[in-house]
């Protein structure tokens, strides 16, 4: 993207819905973070790749179709030629909710990593291993009971995986370990991070800060109470519909180490959760 490298997890897991995003938006050159077709941009794109990856992502050997299709040069131009001047519908399906932890950490010889955890729902399924109080997870519950679904219920198979670790490199060389929890809020994190950091050169505690948006479904977005309201009042002009959340709570917490040219580590940590920066 731009002249880094985007890591992901490979499906099951849903990186491969921000790396479409990405392959979307390579397409384009972003030259104002805060304007209303960059906003567009990024929410058709979006929606194109969440559309595409909720009919084709499940446990890998149930695929319908090879994902590296979607991380080609040509699925991107493609989809980017699709978008308009105003907003589609790209028929994404509606998210539930969730919750993660995330964290990320480097040492002094440049080794980094990127690392998730979650139990999906608060408490996840509700059991807890006796005698060692760990509560078990509920991703099961990303499975449906309609047959012909990509992600029907069946024996030994992994459904659809909400939690992502993002990383980036450079020539081959770690740049950045990242993450942004929320369910399928976390794509969406990666890609206005990666954006904020490679497109808009900002440093990774203000590529955390900036008021974030998210799809809900359809042409449904909400933004965070700091968005720009001249800005949503040019995107409803343009057929998406936008409100602003009362609160932030909804739009992902993150954590970022960067690996400065100099060789200084850079971190930001994010502001709408406890979080911190621990230096050793």
């Amino acid at each position: 993207y731009h002249g880094y490298d985007i890591w992901e997890i490979p499906p099951n897991g849903q990186g491969l819905t921000a790396l479409m995003t990405l392959n979307i938006l390579k397409n384009f050159k972003f030259d104002k973070k805060d304007c209303t077709d960059t906003y567009h941009k990024q929410f058709e794109a979006m929606k194109m790749a969440f559309a595409d990856a909720f009919d084709i992502i499940t446990d890998p050997k149930n695929m319908k179709r090879d994902f590296h299709e979607y991380l080609s040069d040509d699925y991107g131009k493609i989809r980017a030629k699709e978008i308009s001047e105003n907003a589609e519908l790209r028929n994404p399906v509606n998210p539930p909710k969730s919750g993660t932890v995330y964290l990320c950490t480097a040492d002094k010889d440049g080794n980094m990593v990127s690392y998730i955890q979650s139990n999906y729902m608060e408490f996840g399924s509700g059991i807890v291993v006796e005698d060692y109080g760990i509560a078990l997870q509920n991703r099961g519950s990303d499975f449906s009971l309609e047959e012909n679904h990509i992600n029907a219920l069946a024996p030994r198979k992994k459904t659809y995986h909400t939690i992502i670790p993002g990383f980036i490199t450079k020539d081959n060389k770690a740049v950045c370990s990242f993450g942004v929890m929320g369910g399928y809020m976390q794509p969406q994190g990666h890609v206005q991070v990666v954006t904020n950091l490679i497109d808009f050169n900002l440093n990774p505690q203000m590529a955390l800060d900036a008021p974030r948006w998210q799809w809900k479904e359809g042409n449904e977005f909400i933004v965070e109470p700091e968005f720009d309201k001249k800005i949503i009042e040019e995107l409803i002009a343009k057929g998406h519909r936008v409100t602003v959340a009362d609160n932030r709570y909804s739009f992902g917490r993150g954590q970022i180490i960067l690996l400065a040219d100099n060789g200084v580590y850079i971190g930001g940590t994010e502001s709408r959760a406890d979080s911190n920066i621990a230096c050793y």
